[in-house]
């Protein structure tokens, strides 16, 4: 049976040079400003129907659900760039 060779290897390889890690996440205001308008889409829907049309805007009537609803959807929108 035949011998197998041997790898020969360098006697020293230097260590790679070291970089500077480089930050991937979401900015520090994204997930205060993304609970903010989740809570206050939430209060606004349930003050709403709790004062029956007077509160938060009574000119709005109903346009009050959906300044609600879109401060959620909002809250939705930044809740997809979270890392």
């Amino acid at each position: 049976m035949p011998k197998s060779r041997l790898r020969r290897r360098s006697a020293f390889t230097p260590p790679p040079e070291k970089t500077r890690a480089v930050r991937v996440g979401s900015p520090r205001w994204l997930v205060p400003l993304m609970i903010a308008c989740f809570v206050l889409g939430l209060l606004w829907v349930v003050v709403y129907y709790i004062t029956q049309t007077d509160y938060p805007v009574g000119a709005w009537g109903n346009w009050n659900m959906a300044a609600g609803f879109s401060l959620i959807i909002v809250g939705f929108i930044l809740s997809t760039r979270w890392k």
